[in-house]
């Protein structure tokens, strides 16, 4: 199943389709914008000592990809009927990743509006879940493929010592607003920051709250450069993703000005329009974490 590009959705319309795919006896989704295709299993090859949740690897079009068992990573039983079993081949942060499914469904498409943030009550800071669907009297869960990830490999993840690297950092007094769903990433992205000299950060889950702290200072009559100097924003977050947030900031007449910077697991060369279609200043994948910061130095130093 071959995903068609000419199908994806206009920009910034808060919307987002996902392909739906079974574990165990549960309903799970991922952003179409991360699937390059989906595939019968196919043979693979162990790799000593590697990490349970790693099958092996496969060669997929000259391409060598690890095989990521989903029902291992979640702590989900092994397929029922291993004759439906999927493989979904999937594109972020830079890197192809298989994922071993137990069935794949159908695509909907959904507004990021009617996807739930998890209850901190049933989820915990270690979740790799980002969002709940209610879909048709069913609960699909989208998952934090990135998390699964660095669960694998802690390299892949955004790494502080890039920020060391680049050297003796003055403290800078610019207001930072970071717009990203993810505790650990937050917690990450503060550190970092903060290492880089940038201490004035104000975290904000989704873009729904960020529009509306902005749209807070618009209603006072302040100026809205002299409280916020710069936006950072996550693409995939319940309420409202970082494209519509980057949109809305940019048609608005005094918010226009705000460079907004995309840092986002989703930025690849193919999908690197979307982000200028809205009007985002730059666009970073992630963890490329020391690029962010030079980024944020060149737009408000």
């Amino acid at each position: 199943m071959n995903k068609d590009k000419g199908i994806l959705l206009e920009t910034g319309t808060n919307e987002l389709e996902i392909v739906e795919f079974g574990v165990g006896k549960n309903k799970f989704g991922i952003n179409v914008i991360k699937v390059k295709e989906i595939i019968n299993p196919v043979q693979i090859t162990t790799i000593p000592h590697a990490h349970p949740n790693v099958e092996g690897i496969m060669e997929l079009r000259g391409e060598v990809l690890p095989v990521v068992n989903l029902a291992n990573a979640l702590g989900l039983p092994p397929s029922e009927e291993p004759e439906k079993d999927k493989f979904i081949v999937s594109e972020f942060n830079k890197t192809k990743i298989i994922f071993h499914v137990h069935n794949v469904s159908q695509i909907h498409r959904i507004s990021w509006e009617d996807i739930e943030k998890p209850s901190e009550m049933y989820q915990g800071a270690e979740s790799q879940i980002i969002g709940v669907i209610k879909l048709n009297g069913e609960m699909i869960l989208l998952l934090d493929f990135e998390r699964i990830v660095v669960d694998i490999n802690p390299e892949s993840g955004i790494n502080v010592q890039q920020v060391k690297r680049l050297g003796a950092r003055e403290r800078s007094n610019k207001q930072l607003i970071v717009v990203e769903d993810s505790p650990l990433l937050r917690k990450l992205l503060e550190d970092t920051l903060s290492e880089a000299g940038y201490d004035k950060v104000q975290f904000f889950e989704n873009g729904r709250e960020a529009y509306d702290y902005l749209e807070g200072i618009n209603e006072s009559g302040k100026s809205v450069e002299d409280i916020v100097q710069l936006v950072i924003t996550d693409i995939e977050m319940p309420q409202m993703d970082g494209h519509h947030l980057t949109r809305k900031i940019k048609e608005d007449a005094n918010l226009g000005q705000l460079p907004v910077i995309i840092f986002s697991s989703l930025i690849t060369e193919d999908l690197r329009h979307k982000g200028k279609r809205v009007g985002a200043n730059a666009q970073v994948s992630k963890p490329e974490i020391a690029e962010l910061i030079l980024l944020v130095d060149e737009h408000i130093l």
